[in-house]
């Protein structure tokens, strides 16, 4: 069927109206969408650039308090270093080593006088001589019968025993020190070790020396309990 004048001039201008419309919608898509992702990419550009920041900030915090961690970690090492070696340096630490061995004994022989016996014992001052030659030759730590010596240490005669730190003791007396072995049998080398040598030949007390294969253990030493002493303080 054909169409009127008027209704082919109306189709061609709402044809052409629907080509505008469509071209226009084509433009609207192609420029604001682009437009859009650009403008989201960028904002998410600069909230990353932004987290990226505050972490860098958290990372320098971190380092900061990790730096002073570390710090106060060298800190109590060295504290505990100086602590370690002052309880070494007073005994009261327990310490393992090369070294000597000296045991003193009584005579076994008991056919003697009255007037005789002290020679055929062995008596406080022979340990106190020998535990002072050791530490002439370098001891580092000495030990009589497991008593740490210390310097607060005694060594007395108390009627059939000696006395060592508050402990009674019976012979054999064993001593040992850790030391330089080569020092501390050269300390031995004076006039009261050989009279020793004597009394073990004429009247049979015992006098061994010995250097154990093994590492010599000497236990650490009681701490003192101070009453009446308290630190001075120093004017500022």
């Amino acid at each position: 069927m054909e169409l009127p004048k008027n209704g082919k001039m109306m189709l061609t201008v709402a044809s052409l109206i629907l080509g505008v419309l469509f071209i226009s919608l084509l433009k609207a898509t192609g420029t604001t969408g682009p437009a859009t992702r650009a403008d989201t990419t960028l904002a998410s550009l600069v909230q990353i650039g932004q987290e990226n920041e505050q972490l860098k900030n958290d990372l320098a915090k971190l380092q900061e308090e990790m730096g002073k961690f570390q710090e106060g970690q060298n800190a109590s090492k060295l504290v505990l270093e100086q602590l370690e070696k002052s309880k070494r340096n007073s005994g009261l630490s327990k310490v393992t080593g090369p070294g000597i061995r000296v045991t003193l004994d009584d005579a076994s022989n008991r056919e003697y006088s009255e007037e005789d016996i002290s020679y055929y014992l062995i008596h406080e001052e022979y340990i106190r001589q020998i535990v002072n030659w050791l530490w002439n030759g370098e001891a580092e730590a000495i030990a009589v019968n497991g008593q740490r010596i210390m310097g607060n240490t005694e060594i007395f005669c108390s009627g059939a025993f000696i006395q060592i730190n508050g402990t009674q003791h019976m012979p054999p007396y064993v001593i040992e020190a850790i030391g330089d072995v080569n020092y501390l049998q050269s300390a031995l080398n004076f006039y009261f070790w050989d009279r020793l040598g004597e009394y073990q030949e004429q009247y049979g007390i015992t006098r061994r020396l010995e250097v154990p294969t093994e590492p010599l253990v000497i236990p650490a030493g009681k701490i003192q309990q101070f009453r009446y002493t308290e630190p001075v303080k120093e004017a500022k």
